[in-house]
């Protein structure tokens, strides 16, 4: 799997290049599915902010971007639905596109759902994360996240990288990104990781780790490979 961990979506032409090239052809081209999950779970959550991700209204953008076709994928209710059905939706797809909200309710509806454990047998497929979409991946959020709590405790995501994302760095409507509190947070998190601003990526394809930015970042630690 080829990831694309944003803080807020395909903010500029430079993380929209790095999104032509995970891909391998035109954004018109591709197909997508898109999964709202993650908004429903933060303590803030309404109805509206899975619309918007959903729609292609948000700020944000991921699904609004002309992809040739754009599939719901809702983790919620795949536990229901016969799995070999909805496996040949997600292996079929270019590009998955995974909303913000709540990292750690988002991961478990991964693990309920079995996407996790498929995640990694997708290596053609290209993961976009939008905020708590690209947290969900790291090995763990950190104590400074952690909202919706998962029964099994803990702030663990799923590991699918060997570095942390601190998002929204800086960002006015969030004072409690600022750059001293992403350096408390990196303080514990025990592993590399990154603060990155919304005109911030990251990228992973085969181990090797780049950044994609027009505005600000930071890295602790020393990630494996950059």
């Amino acid at each position: 799997m080829k990831l694309l961990l944003t803080d807020s979506g395909v903010k500029n032409e430079s993380i929209e290049r790095a999104l032509v090239d995970l891909l391998g052809k035109p954004i018109d081209q591709a197909d997508a599915l898109c999964i709202p999950t993650a908004g429903y779970g933060a303590p803030d959550a309404d109805p509206a902010g899975p619309w918007r991700f959903v729609s292609g209204q948000s700020p944000c953008p991921m699904t609004g971007l002309g992809w040739r076709s754009v599939g719901v994928l809702e983790l919620t209710a795949l536990p229901s639905i016969e799995k070999a059905h909805w496996v040949s939706w997600v292996q079929e797809a270019d590009v998955l596109l995974v909303n913000g909200g709540d990292a750690l309710y988002l991961c478990h509806w991964m693990r309920e759902s079995g996407l996790a454990e498929l995640l990694p047998s997708l290596t053609g497929t290209v993961y976009v994360g939008l905020s708590a979409g690209s947290m969900a991946v790291t090995p763990r959020i950190g104590e400074h996240f952690v909202g919706w709590k998962p029964p099994t405790g803990g702030d663990r995501g799923l590991g699918l990288v060997d570095f942390s994302i601190f998002p929204h760095l800086d960002h006015p409507a969030c004072p409690e990104s600022s750059a001293a509190e992403a350096e408390r947070w990196a303080a514990g998190i025990g592993h590399p990781a990154y603060a990155i601003d919304e005109q911030t990526a990251v990228t992973v394809v085969d181990g090797v780790v780049e950044v994609v930015s027009e505005g600000r970042w930071r890295v602790f630690g020393r990630p494996s490979q950059q």
